[in-house]
């Protein structure tokens, strides 16, 4: 059996990528009108006196959208282009929406805007000449509606969201190429295994030809894999773009060291920092999930952080994780009827002020562990996370004189749940708090040392369980 045997057509593979998405797409379709038409709720008690032109708006873009799907085969237009019409047409829309807007309400707006691409990004497939007209369509549009309506100084505009909508629009357009190249040449590789296996059946091949076969199918897969790994780099490099290094964490500390390991090549778990001349922002957080989700989450956690810390000078981090909560459940619609994503993270958020050098900080579940003249203690956190959660309440702000000597730990939850040792059990907090204070008198350079050579000394061959996370600091 030859290579030219084996062969399958574009054409071949364009119809069957076609049959098996199209159902997907057609749902995907009416779900994003339904969605558009009910978020005119929000414009109603946002903006009143606009909702009734930001309702004629919607409901055009969702008429056009609709009579294009259901007379498709009329005007001989395939699924995709209808897809691209429905996200176009809302980019466009919330750009109109998004001139008429004052800072608070464009930051509040920008995750919505957001969602729209990284919705496309999880969910559409299309060819590439269809994210390079989005792309230029809501720069322009946006540019057009500025100039027209706008009230905001290009600075507003940009700093409170533009910028943020832009990248994250680029980065979904590029999951959206990856992901339509990995289904294209997935089903291909299907037709080729299909098309092999009924050659085998009719002509009876001898063994060394079935041999030739499975090396042609190893080889499919081998590129597949090399594809996915590639795109998963790509994503890996975007992230790393986003937070910061650890020499650049540590810079704004008087010592600190991090101790980072994510599971995947993505990572669920993510530290962050912002500094102004009086005080000094940082955050540690744990994703729910790891690898890819994780992944989104983390660009999505950081946008927003950045988000709020920026639009208020001296916020307190209780009320940045208020802030945060609200805009993470918004941005994902959890809570709804339909659907409670519990999609959401464990983090702490820190504000040292530099005056007074107290620390004042909020925390959902993560631990914090501070050493103080030679004494373990566990600070207070709140036992609920960062998103959707059905008793949540205010986060809790808590402030902590910060003393000359003082340590302060903080972890997600990877290395306690990690499995390994003679019995094969999990670390545990208990031992975290142990390892913390037996190595809280050497240098921070030693101290990274040992966490990191007991981890890997518990986890031994034992395959890691979750992202690891160990930060320690020193003001």
């Amino acid at each position: 059996m030859n290579s030219i045997e084996l062969e399958v057509s574009a054409e071949i593979v364009k119809n069957e990528f076609n049959r098996s998405t199209v159902r997907f797409h057609v749902i995907a379709i009416w779900v994003g009108i339904g969605l558009n038409l009910v978020w005119f709720v929000s414009d109603i008690f946002v903006f009143p006196a606009l909702a009734l032109s930001f309702f004629i708006f919607r409901i055009s873009i969702s008429l056009a959208c609709a009579l294009l799907v259901v007379f498709r085969k009329q005007l001989k237009t395939d699924i995709y282009t209808c897809l691209f019409a429905l996200v176009l047409g809302i980019s466009i829309q919330n750009a109109y929406m998004w001139s008429f807007m004052d800072v608070k309400h464009l930051q509040q707006h920008s995750a919505a805007y957001m969602v729209l691409f990284i919705g496309a990004g999880m969910l559409v497939l299309w060819e590439l000449k269809f994210s390079i007209i989005l792309i230029v369509a809501t720069i322009i549009s946006n540019i057009a509606f500025y100039i027209w309506n706008s009230k905001l100084s290009s600075e507003e505009f940009i700093i409170n969201g533009g910028l943020l909508v832009f990248t994250v629009s680029i980065f979904s357009l590029f999951l959206i190429r990856t992901r339509y190249r990995m289904t294209f040449n997935e089903i291909r590789s299907r037709l080729i295994l299909a098309k092999s296996k009924e050659i085998i059946e009719r002509e009876n091949k001898i063994i060394v030809e079935q041999s030739q076969e499975i090396t042609v199918q190893k080889d499919v897969l081998f590129k597949k894999n090399k594809e996915i790994t590639d795109s998963i780099n790509y994503a890996k490099r975007i992230q790393s773009a986003v937070l910061p290094n650890a020499r650049s964490f540590k810079t704004s500390f008087k010592d600190a060291f991090v101790f980072f390991r994510p599971k995947d090549i993505v990572s669920g778990d993510f530290y962050w920092k912002y500094e102004t001349n009086e005080r000094l922002y940082f955050a540690i957080a744990d994703c729910t999930g790891h690898g890819v989700p994780g992944g989104f989450m983390t660009i999505l956690a950081t946008s927003v952080l950045e988000q709020v810390v920026r639009s208020k000078k001296d916020i307190l981090p209780n009320q940045m994780l208020d802030e945060v909560r609200d805009l993470i459940v918004n941005s994902l619609n959890q809570g709804s009827e339909t659907e409670q994503s519990k999609d959401g993270m464990d983090i702490i958020v820190c504000s040292f002020d530099k005056q007074t050098h107290t620390l004042h900080y909020a925390a959902a579940y993560n631990q914090i562990i501070l050493i103080r003249n030679n004494e373990l203690l566990k600070l207070a956190t709140d036992k609920q996370p960062c998103g959707y959660y059905e008793e949540a309440k205010p986060f809790s702000l808590h402030s902590i004189p910060v003393l000359e000597g003082d340590i302060y730990y903080f972890t997600s939850d990877g290395f306690q749940d990690q499995f390994g040792g003679p019995k094969l059990k999990k670390f545990r907090s208990k031992a975290i708090q142990d390892l913390f204070f037996e190595i809280h008198q050497d240098s921070f350079e030693i101290q990274r040392a040992k966490v990191e050579n007991t981890f890997f000394s518990w986890k031994a061959d034992t395959e890691q369980t979750d992202d690891v996370l160990v930060v320690g600091v020193k003001f």
